[in-house]
């Protein structure tokens, strides 16, 4: 770094100090709708992903052929959903002086607007997006063009905050910190957007975190810029198709791995007081991304490694078996005095053949209060093994198996043992979630349903259990798939949560011996009629968006099981 820019970070810092840093009371989650005509045509589709999704922050295109009136009923319901609506506008040729006055018509425009409407239909904010590198100009005379253009935006920037309330935001270029301020060879020209808008979007179009070319990496100098500034930055990822550039999109790559990179961007640079959240452009490409996700990922099949000492001294032999069996998911439970590198090359394996490693623990008592130190010692093994690692080793998820009915305490004061499991819960999902992505999940009798959350009657303790996690292994011990009592019976009520929560659920079932009846498990059937059941599923629960999959209890039960 430069003396002199480093000298005007450092001033800017200890003005940051001086008067503190703001920082948004709800993380951001926002995204583009460059299509007007949407808000008309897909209106509850849009509010519905955005509840699905998580959005708050919506940056709507304007066209300004159109009444205010056909704006107001769409804003209205966002602004109640709690998303804020930001009015969006730009073209390349905004950047030059010749077209500042079609770029000041949008701020006018909001002015108008929002002085005619109610309070709950405002625009809460103006974001511009400007790309003059697309133009003939740019390359002709840079400096001149920058020059244009920063006057455009101070000229765009001083209207806006004519408006009480209204805030000022920018997409920018994540590479923009190549070039100077015209005349200031000092000073970056993303430092100088940074300063003079109140929160910049930053396009950070990569589909990984880490490397010298990840997400991380290349917002480096912006946070470090916003920071000292006392700014805000959202960090944006790119769903279009680039097939020229795939690394620039996670088109291709998928919803899922999309969701865990964003979760890891959050966890990385949460540190920065600038960061406010993340975006993802845009509406209709990310919705489009779903749609192919949810129609081309294959189904989980999963099962569970109760002995901790097998993953570490049979690693290949129960991935041979994985391979067979076309098992994509594995609950391994760890043995916590065991050194981190133990399980390093057994996840490692596993991850190069597709199968996601999700680390496993569970005790009865782990449902009271008394113990939850036993369960969360499980939490932080394995965010210290995550944080130790490399990428293609690190656990996905952990998974607990907690069955506090079987202990006399359950039939002595059953909504007592669900206050106290409840409460565990909540500390797992809050100290998993805390600095990772991790996925939380557990196992769920399929009977759980049948009691409510205690001073809560109406809910269903199991819906609390789904609605809590990311996602839940129903144990549907049946041996049956169809019929009164069979598999898909008796989970249709969990199903039905999990399809209202937009969760994920996977159905499991039982090969080892059982002495609660044969109707239990496939102990006496075999693997193969076990198959053949659970082959049925996919049809029996196509209507349920929840459905992800199977896993059969357990692998050493499995792999000796009759054919």
């Amino acid at each position: 770094m430069q003396p002199a820019r480093f000298l005007y970070l450092l001033l800017c810092l200890a003005a940051g100090f001086l008067v503190g840093f703001s920082s948004p009371d709800k993380e951001k989650k926002a995204t583009w709708i460059w299509q007007a005509e949407l808000i008309d045509t897909q209106r509850q589709k849009i509010l519905d992903f955005a509840k699905n999704q998580g959005i708050n922050l919506i940056y709507l295109r304007i066209d300004r052929d159109k009444p205010f009136d056909y704006y107001r009923p769409f804003i209205r319901e966002a602004q109640l959903a709690g998303i804020d609506v930001h009015a969006l506008g730009g073209h390349p040729r905004w950047a030059l002086t010749v077209d500042r006055e079609r770029m000041l018509g949008l701020v006018d425009w909001v002015k108008r607007y929002n002085r005619t409407v109610d309070q709950v239909e405002r625009i809460r904010g103006v974001h511009l997006d400007i790309e003059p590198y697309l133009l003939d100009e740019w390359y002709d005379d840079q400096p001149a063009v920058l020059k244009q253009w920063m006057e455009n935006i101070e000229a765009f920037v001083t209207a806006a905050r004519e408006e009480d309330g209204l805030e000022v935001g920018t997409d920018m270029a994540a590479w923009f910190d190549q070039f100077p301020v015209p005349g200031t060879a000092d000073m970056p020209f993303s430092t100088w957007m940074i300063d003079i808008f109140d929160h910049v979007t930053l396009m950070a179009y990569r589909n990984k975190v880490d490397g010298s070319n990840g997400i991380e990496a290349i917002v480096k100098n912006e946070m470090e810029a916003a920071d000292a500034l006392g700014k805000q930055v959202i960090i944006a990822v790119n769903t279009k198709e680039m097939p020229h550039e795939p690394h620039t999109t996670f088109f291709g790559v998928g919803a899922e791995e999309m969701d865990a990179q964003l979760a890891e961007v959050t966890s990385r640079l949460g540190r920065h007081s600038s960061f406010i959240g993340v975006a993802v452009h845009d509406y209709r490409y990310w919705r489009n991304m779903i749609k192919h996700t949810d129609s081309t990922t294959k189904p989980l099949l999963g099962t569970y490694i109760w002995h901790a000492e097998h993953a570490i001294t049979e690693g290949d032999e129960i991935l041979a078996f994985s391979k067979e069996k076309g098992i994509n998911l594995l609950y391994v439970r760890l043995d916590l005095e065991q050194p981190y590198e133990a399980y390093a090359d057994f996840v490692e394996k596993a991850t190069e053949a597709g199968i996601e490693v999700h680390a496993m623990g569970g005790h009865p008592i782990w449902a009271l209060e008394q113990y939850r130190e036993r369960m969360l010692k499980l939490v932080r093994y394995v965010k210290g093994y995550n944080q130790n690692v490399a990428p293609n080793q690190k656990f996905r998820g952990i998974h607990l198996d907690i069955e506090p009915y079987v202990m006399p305490v359950w039939r002595e004061d059953r909504d007592e043992v669900l206050r106290q499991w409840m409460s565990n819960l909540d500390a797992f999902v809050e100290e998993t979630k805390r600095d990772s992505n991790l996925e939380t999940s557990c196992d769920l009798a399929v009977w759980l349903d049948q009691f409510d959350v205690p001073d809560d009657p109406g809910t269903p303790f199991s819906k609390w259990v789904i609605a809590r996690l990311d996602h839940v292994t129903l144990m549907a011990f049946r041996d049956y798939a169809e019929g009164p009592g069979g598999i898909a019976a008796v989970s249709k009520d969990e199903l039905r949560f999990a399809d209202e929560l937009n969760k994920k659920l996977i159905i499991a079932v039982e090969m080892k011996e059982s002495g609660e009846g044969e109707h239990i498990t496939f102990h006496e059937e075999g693997k193969a009629e076990m198959m053949r059941q659970l082959e049925k599923l996919p049809n029996l629960l196509a209507e349920h968006p929840s459905y992800k999959g199977n896993a059969v209890h357990a692998y050493e039960y499995w792999k000796t099981a009759k054919d």
